[in-house]
């Protein structure tokens, strides 16, 4: 199972998120939760970095299928803003998925 774990530090504001583990869907190659997964969460992390500059904190890689990315504190209000409607994206685009998929993918939000 891949489990996402989202880590506020308001009530409003994503701080980083994690995902971790194999949604074993189907055979490696074949399984589309994980390629979802995996398309949803680099694609906002390649977003936030393209379309604000803000330089992310990453962390992945590993047998068990691992990413952490943390966002930095010190950015402007109207970049926070880009960056949290990007994170928003993600997570709706997750909660899809697992609303679809619950048996291969589980997400914690930390508020």
């Amino acid at each position: 199972m891949i489990k996402v774990t989202i880590d506020y530090d308001s009530p409003e504001r994503i701080h980083s998120f994690t995902l971790s583990g194999h949604a074993d869907f189907a055979k490696k190659g074949s399984d589309i939760v994980c390629a979802g997964v995996s398309a949803v969460s680099f694609g906002a992390v390649n977003s936030i970095i393209s379309l604000t500059g803000v330089p992310l904190e990453i962390e992945q890689g590993g047998e068990g299928g691992y990413l952490r990315c943390v966002i930095p504190d010190e950015t402007s209000q109207d970049t926070q803003e880009k960056v949290q409607l990007l994170l928003d994206g993600m997570l709706i685009s997750l909660q899809t998925i697992e609303r679809e998929y619950g048996k291969y993918i589980k997400i914690i939000l930390n508020k």
